[in-house]
């Protein structure tokens, strides 16, 4: 039995309803923001505890990635996810997210095969285009200064 264009589309509107796209928006913008502002505020602390420039610096990203890691394995970082939705993206949490996620999802197949093959499934290509973009910055902006 065939389905008319008419009624696909009312199954498909049903199936998948449109999302709130203002509201999405909030959350993604705040949830991005409360986690900058975590970086800043742990920035403050470790510049408070007399650390220098750059072990602050280095420390920061370090322990959003730490914590990121944290929340994916046991599962918390998914859940906040699902209501903060892009905000949860600000680059070093989402790459964080990005390298554990597929290694617990296929630990099962061991360390070498499962885990350590898996790690990059996500993250390979963002390291791979942001390395290169970076070459193509980098290039571009060896060239500007020559020209100066």
């Amino acid at each position: 039995m065939a389905v008319s264009d008419k009624e696909y589309s009312k199954m498909t509107r049903k199936a998948s309803p449109p999302s709130p796209v203002a509201c999405n928006c909030v959350k993604a913008f705040l949830t991005g923001g409360l986690i900058s502002a975590f970086g800043e505020g742990l920035f403050k602390i470790y510049e408070a505890a007399g650390l220098g420039e750059k072990t602050v610096k280095a420390l920061v990203p370090i322990t959003l990635i730490a914590i990121t890691a944290v929340l994916t394995a046991t599962g918390l970082f998914d859940k906040i996810a699902k209501h903060a939705g892009a905000g949860t993206i600000v680059p070093i949490t989402g790459f964080a997210n990005s390298v554990v996620s597929p290694a617990m999802e296929f630990q099962s197949e061991g360390r070498i095969l499962g885990t350590a093959a898996s790690m990059f499934k996500i993250a390979g290509p963002v390291i791979v285009y942001g390395t290169a973009a970076a070459s193509v910055y980098g290039l571009i902006f060896w060239i500007v200064q020559r020209l100066r």
